[in-house]
């Protein structure tokens, strides 16, 4: 089944990922998400999300996904785990109900994994590296800031570290 339709009420689950960028001093890129999402537009959420095509793999969708969306490329990617979630946006009334395979990339030199000007208008509104001592406060605070399942993708990957 296509996206639009895996995300209707009342949510069929599916596989996704979600990637987490780190740099050298362990901030987590993040990306506020575009006014034109389907769902939960103008939340703050990790680097890039997306779901494989079919036959596509976890890894290789995730990669394509960071160039198409913050024009980022040559960035190992390693899965840490899976965060299973069901959430529904109530401005658009879509429902993620998602299988979420959880992919960290270490970026130590960012300038050499972003490419200038590359970042999809219609995917990200706005980038930041954030501390993740500071993400989990934030998210504590104003939670409906975030995507529903930032903090869930953040604990997956604390608990791969620990």
């Amino acid at each position: 089944m296509t996206v639009d339709e895996a995300h209707r009420a009342p949510g069929l689950l599916h596989r996704a990922f979600s990637v987490l960028l780190v740099d050298g001093d362990g901030r987590l890129l993040l990306q506020q998400r575009a006014a034109v999402k389907t769902r939960f537009a103008l939340r703050w959420a990790n680097a890039c999300c997306g779901h494989p095509a079919p036959g596509e793999t976890v890894t290789s969708a995730a990669a394509r996904r960071l160039v198409e969306e913050l024009g980022v490329s040559a960035v190992p990617l390693r899965e840490v785990g899976v965060y299973v979630y069901q959430a529904s946006d109530p401005s658009s009334g879509r429902v993620e109900h998602e299988y979420d395979h959880v992919l960290v990339g270490n970026v130590s030199d960012i300038s050499d994994s972003f490419s200038s000007g590359a970042v999809d208008p219609e995917e990200v509104a706005a980038l930041e590296w954030v501390a993740v001592e500071d993400l989990e406060a934030r998210l504590s605070h104003s939670p409906d800031l975030y995507a529903p399942w930032l903090a869930g993708v953040v604990s997956v990957w604390r608990g791969s570290t620990a």
